[in-house]
Formats: C-alpha cells, sequence, structure tokens
C-alpha cells in the first residue's frame, strides 16, 4: 500500500501502470557485450552475474557505492552487518572485477562510512593507486545519546595510473559568500562585488560541507535509504569524466549516477538487483530529458548550503542577458547509432 504524503512532498514514486511500461526499459545481460550495447542502459542484475558479459575496459570513471557494514532493509533486499572479516571478503568479491572494467587511465571513487571505510581502503590500494580521500558532511540522522552522531562519509578516489588520468579542477570551483571582503587599493582582492552579493570563487578541497541529503522537498528524492545527493555525484564526474565518457555505477540504487550523467552530457551505465529502485531510476532518466536542473550546482559552480534563492536570482540575471548554463550546452553522442 502507497504512503500517504503531504502536498508539498516531491519524492519520486512508481504507480502499478508506471512499473508495466517502464519494466520494458530495463536489461538483462546473459552473453558476452560490446559498449554499443551497454552504454546509456539500466541492467536489473546482480553485479557479480552482470560482470562476466559486460565489455572490459570501457568504462572512464566508476562511482561505486557499495551497501556499507550495516544492516540495511533495500525494499525487501535486506543487507545484514558482519564482521570486519566477513566483510572485508564481501568487498574482495567484487572490487577487483569492477575495476577490470575501468580505461587504463580511467577513475573511480568508493563511498563509504566510518565502520567500512578501512575495508575499502586496504581493498582498493591492492588494485588502484589511490589519491585523496574525500569526506563529506551528511548533517542527517538520528543523535546518540551514549555515542557521537555520525555525520561523515568518505569516499575513495583513485586511478589506475598515476600520470594519466582526467581530473578537471576548474569545473568543480566552489562559489562562497565573502563574509569580510577585503580590498587592495580599494578594489575587491580574490573576490567579485555582484548584484547577489560579494562572493568568492574557491578551489575545492577534500572535506566537503556545502552537500544537502535528499529529502522530501526535494525534485530529487526517493524513498531509497541511502540515496546520494545529485550534487555530490555532480562533483565526482565533472571532475574524472570527460565530456561524452562513460560512468558506470555497479550498485545504482534509485539511478543517481546515471541520472547524473545524463544531465551533464555524459553517458552512463548501470547494474541494480532490485527491480523497484531499477524502474525509479528509468523514471527519473526520463524525467532528465526535460529537466537537467542539479540543487546547488548553478551557472557553471557549485554554491553553498541554503543559497537557493540567490541561485535562482543569479539565473534570473543571466537569462536577462540571454546567457546559457553550462549544464544546456554540452553534446551528446548517441552511442546506439549505427
Amino acid at each position: 500500500m502507497e504512503k500517504e504524503r503531504a502536498g508539498r512532498n516531491r519524492t519520486i514514486t512508481l504507480s502499478d501502470s508506471e512499473r508495466l511500461d517502464l519494466k520494458q526499459s530495463l536489461h538483462t545481460l546473459t552473453d558476452d557485450s560490446t559498449v554499443h550495447d551497454v552504454v546509456d542502459k539500466t541492467f536489473n542484475q546482480d553485479i557479480l552475474e552482470a560482470i562476466k558479459y559486460l565489455p572490459k575496459h570501457f568504462v572512464d570513471l566508476l562511482v561505486i557505492d557499495p551497501p556499507y557494514n550495516l544492516s540495511k532493509d533495500f525494499a525487501g533486499f535486506k543487507f545484514k552487518a558482519t564482521g570486519d572479516g566477513e566483510y572485508l571478503d564481501y568487498v574482495r568479491s567484487w572490487l577487483p572485477k569492477v575495476l577490470e572494467l575501468l580505461k587504463p587511465n580511467g577513475s573511480v571513487y568508493v563511498c563509504c562510512d566510518w565502520k567500512s571505510t578501512s575495508a575499502i581502503y586496504q581493498v582498493l590500494s591492492e588494485y588502484a593507486i589511490i589519491k585523496n580521500r574525500i569526506t563529506w558532511q551528511r548533517e542527517k540522522g538520528r543523535g546518540a545519546k551514549s555515542n557521537w552522531k555520525n555525520a561523515m562519509e568518505d569516499i575513495w578516489f583513485g586511478v589506475l595510473k598515476d600520470n594519466d588520468y582526467f581530473f578537471d579542477v576548474e569545473s568543480v570551483m566552489q562559489k562562497r559568500k565573502v563574509i569580510a571582503p577585503y580590498k587592495v587599493d580599494g578594489k575587491p582582492k580574490d573576490w567579485e562585488e555582484t548584484e547577489e552579493g560579494n562572493f568568492r570563487i574557491t578551489y575545492p578541497s577534500n572535506f566537503w560541507d556545502d552537500i544537502s541529503i535528499p529529502y522530501w522537498s526535494m525534485p530529487e528524492n526517493t524513498d531509497h535509504p541511502t540515496q546520494k545527493p545529485e550534487k555530490l555525484i555532480a562533483k565526482l564526474i565533472l571532475a574524472s569524466c570527460p565530456k561524452e565518457g562513460i560512468v558506470f555505477d555497479p550498485f545504482l540504487g534509485s539511478g543517481t549516477t546515471s541520472v547524473v550523467a545524463k544531465k551533464l552530457g555524459r553517458h552512463f551505465c548501470g547494474t541494480e538487483i532490485n527491480e523497484e529502485y531499477a524502474l525509479l531510476t528509468v523514471k527519473r532518466l526520463n524525467m532528465a530529458d526535460n529537466d537537467k536542473d542539479i540543487q546547488g550546482y548553478c551557472d557553471g559552480v557549485f554554491w553553498e548550503r541554503n543559497t537557493l534563492n540567490l541561485q535562482k536570482k543569479t539565473q534570473t540575471l543571466k537569462s536577462k542577458k540571454h546567457r546559457v548554463t553550462e549544464s544546456a550546452c554540452i553534446p551528446f553522442i548517441d552511442f546506439n547509432k549505427e
């Protein structure tokens, strides 16, 4: 039975008729495939099964958000927390195989929490070169009376070749409000005065405190219990996948990686074992045909939290000047054409 939701709730859901219709857009792999066979598709399949048939070395970027070492119910698919050794074995069962999908100059990001981060680092470091650990502030979840609230997660960044990988730092610059403007000879130093306020464009660090977890009033929200924000995935894709490149997600969930890749003019491919989440992925991909907005990413830069009104004001001012944002200008190649 469907939940009753408030009138302003924007959570993406599925009707029975949609499920029947969208199911036609899901795929499974049963034989060796080529890039043309898999690109821009969603596979409703266990990654350990699909990996047998996926082409090798076709992916520019891997974005991996596996089940953490926590007991979770993913719409009927239950993952049970285990001991550290057992979880390490679990990571070993899929991570080396998934890394074989990367191009020699490809990159990988693996999400984890404090309990699973050591296992992810240990296995990833055996097969890739670790470049960095991103820590991002979740700011969601219950408090704890006898422990510290868990408000951080890690993302390990790795490459296959230390001196040959794509990284576009200019595409992930941050726009921050200047609290105490500093001037030299009466002119702004390293910041600009705009109609919206005083701002500085800064290089991103490996600590991200500008991410909002999807919630009921956000148009990207689904009922997936561990859905990643589109803004977070957008940073990974813009920084580490060239335009028209291919992004793969082996634990696709409700489709955020594929959806963001499509919005940003990259190609996508992903596997998801749960049919309900795979169907949500297809629905969100269809929605992305007409809506390429990514909350928190506006005018080619990433904004701080709680600046939505400023972002809208910026877009209004830009549209008056007949300028178009980067996300609407990226060319797209159809791999499925002969």
